[in-house]
Parts: structure tokens; C-alpha cells; sequence
């Protein structure tokens, strides 16, 4: 996208102010904020529909224009980029969602568009069951799925916990901001954002020197829900903003999840609700998850592999193969306590294995699948 139309489409967020439908009826009408700016003066011919207020108020670009040149340079400056609704690398499960931003700033080296991406909300008043559930859903879904991008708000509870983890087990993860890229809040996680730009990154619709106001997190919940496959639920009371992402979920199409809590817990009433409502789905598990999903897990990738790569395997070496995938540069005991195979028959597999290529025998005993 050209930094010429990357500057009108700034001017023309700040034309509409926070009429999202307005600036995405112009912008999709005239096909770029380049051609609503040249077609400023004639609004009403573009559009008969506009009202009397908005044909006025699309004349008068100067006061835009000289914000969006600051917002060049700060963006230049910072690193950040300028994705616009027609730019290959903005996300394009947000394209479907009838209230898609026509530019979002970002900051950060994530693919946006990832196979699998998935959101995780929930209470900023965690509990210790609501942080294990996050950390045992992250750690096993990245067994199962290593290749999966994780979103949240970068708020307290839920949502850092999931960025956290999430880093923690080598996921690329994503904040959706509610103000510009030009502060972190909360002041916090600044830590934590800054490895999320080398892993992942900070994404939002909001120009610099805009403050975190209540309705902007409104706002930014359904960039959460728009951006991601899934939506997964983990402890909310009976309100709050997780249950705000949910329902622009579901009225996205998109699926969502709730895990369940103890009957009376303040911070379980949200997701059991929903859950009683059929308004989500019960998940106690990453397994769960992705069998309901219905994505390919990393076993079903190898199982895929080994029978390409080694046809001729017997059951018994297959097995031992097995184990060191999972875990490689084991010793022949723990090798033959893993297969349930007696050391004597372990030791003869692995030389049968080693004369195929397929492992190699390591200093100190063990044994490497090549």
C-alpha cells in the first residue's frame, strides 16, 4: 500500500471520528481514502444517502491532513505499520465482519493471518484455577498445535496470563489495544509487550495520543473476536468484557468456548451461563478444543510423516520412533521403560533402527532420531 494512500486513509478515520459505519461506507464505496478525499466535495453524489451534516463536514480536510502527517512520521519512526482494509497483510478474517476498522496500526512480526488463531478472555480478577486453566489450555494446545497464533487485550487477569504462557511455550501471541501505540496500558505489562513485538505483536485502530477510554476496550473486543477462529472463555463474572467478545463471536459465526467453574464461584457465573445457554461450548481440555474445531494435530501430522518417511517400520520399532518425537536423545532404559519393550529386544531394535538411517547412537548412550 502506497504511504499517499495510507496518509488520506488516516485523514479519513479522523474525518469520521468514531462513525465506524460512515468511514467504511466511504471507504468501501470509493475504494480507497485517496478517493474520498478527491471526491470531498460531492459526497451526496457518491452517496445520496448522506445526510445533509455529513456532506458538509467531508469538505473541510485541512485540520485531518496535518494530523495524519504527524501520524506519518510518528509511525515511521516507531516502526509501525499502516495496514488499510485493501493491504494483503491486514486480516482478513476481520474483512468479514460488517464493522471491520479500514486501518489498524501495527507493531510486531506475527503473521496475522495464520493458519489458526484463536482468542482467550476472561476476568481481570483471576483466580489461581483460572491461571492453571490457562497455562494447562496454552501448553497443551502448543503439543498439539504448535502452530497457532494467540490473541487478548493485554489487560490484567485472563488476558496477560495468555500472552504470558503463551511466550512461555513459543506462541506468537497478539494484544488488541484499546488506545495508541504510543503508551502500553496498563503500565504493567510494558515488559511483556515489549517481547511481544520480537514475538508476536501490538495491534490497534487508534491513532497515538489516544487515551484508554471505557468505550474504546468496547470498541477493540470485536477487533479480538474478528481477528480469531475461536474464542475461548476462561472465568468471567456474571458482566464483563469477555462476555462482550463472546457475543460478537457469535454474531461473527465464529465459535466459542467456556470453560466451566464451581457452582457460586463470582468468577465462574459468566462462563457457566453460557455454557447453560448453549450460547457456548463446554471445554475442559486443549483436546477438547481442537477435536471440536476440528484442526490437525501435530500426532496426526506425524503419523502422516512416519509413513511416508519410514514404510517399512515393524509395530515394535514404529514405537520406539514414537517416543523419541516426542522427546529425542533418550537413554536405552528409558527407552525401553516408555515402549514396554525389555531392554535385550530395545537394544536390537535400535541397531535394526540405527542400519535403516533412521536414529543414531549419541556419547553418553543415548539415541538421536535423525
Amino acid at each position: 500500500m502506497t504511504s499517499e494512500e495510507i496518509y488520506y486513509t488516516i485523514a479519513l478515520t479522523r474525518m469520521t471520528g468514531f462513525n465506524q459505519a460512515m468511514a467504511l461506507q466511504l471507504y468501501q464505496t470509493l475504494g480507497s481514502g485517496m478517493a474520498v478525499y478527491e471526491n470531498r466535495q460531492n459526497i451526496g453524489d457518491v452517496i445520496p444517502d448522506a445526510t445533509p451534516r455529513m456532506r458538509e463536514t467531508m469538505k473541510d480536510w485541512d485540520d485531518a491532513l496535518r494530523r495524519s502527517a504527524a501520524e506519518m512520521e510518528f509511525i515511521e519512526k516507531n516502526g509501525i505499520r499502516a495496514l488499510t482494509l485493501h493491504d494483503a497483510d491486514y486480516p482478513q478474517r476481520l474483512t468479514e465482519c460488517a464493522d471491520a476498522p479500514i486501518l489498524l496500526f501495527y507493531k510486531g512480526s506475527a503473521d496475522l493471518n495464520k493458519q489458526y488463531v484463536i482468542n482467550i478472555v476472561g476476568t481481570r480478577h483471576c483466580t489461581t484455577y483460572g491461571k492453571d486453566l490457562v497455562n494447562h489450555f496454552v501448553s497443551d494446545l502448543h503439543r498439539l498445535c504448535p502452530d497457532v497464533l494467540v490473541v487478548s487485550g493485554l489487560a490484567y487477569g485472563i488476558d496477560i496470563c495468555a500472552h504470558r504462557q503463551a511466550l512461555a511455550k513459543g506462541y506468537e501471541t497478539v494484544g488488541i489495544l484499546a488506545h495508541g501505540l504510543d503508551q502500553i496500558y496498563p503500565y504493567h505489562h510494558r515488559d511483556t509487550a515489549a517481547e511481544m513485538v520480537q514475538k508476536g505483536g501490538l495491534l490497534t485502530e487508534y491513532m497515538s495520543q489516544t487515551q484508554a477510554l471505557p468505550n474504546n476496550f468496547r470498541q477493540r473486543n470485536r477487533i479480538v473476536a474478528g481477528i480469531s477462529d475461536a474464542t475461548i472463555l476462561i472465568e468471567s463474572a456474571y458482566k464483563g468484557g469477555g462476555l462482550i467478545t463472546c457475543r460478537i463471536a457469535q454474531e461473527y459465526g465464529r465459535d466459542v468456548f467456556a470453560f466451566p467453574g464451581a457452582v457460586g464461584a463470582p468468577y465462574s457465573e459468566g462462563c457457566n451461563r453460557m455454557i447453560r445457554n448453549n450460547t457456548a461450548a463446554l471445554i475442559t481440555s486443549a483436546q477438547d478444543f481442537v477435536e471440536s474445531m476440528g484442526w490437525q494435530t501435530i500426532e496426526h501430522k506425524t503419523e502422516a510423516v512416519e509413513r511416508q518417511l519410514f514404510p517399512d517400520l515393524t509395530p515394535e520399532e514404529q514405537s520406539i520412533v514414537s517416543v523419541l518425537q516426542k522427546t529425542n536423545d533418550l537413554q536405552l532404559n528409558i527407552i525401553s521403560v516408555q515402549t514396554n519393550i525389555p531392554i535385550g529386544q530395545v537394544t536390537a531394535l535400535l541397531f535394526q533402527l540405527e542400519m535403516k538411517g533412521v536414529i543414531k547412537a549419541m556419547a553418553g548412550g543415548t539415541y538421536h532420531l535423525m
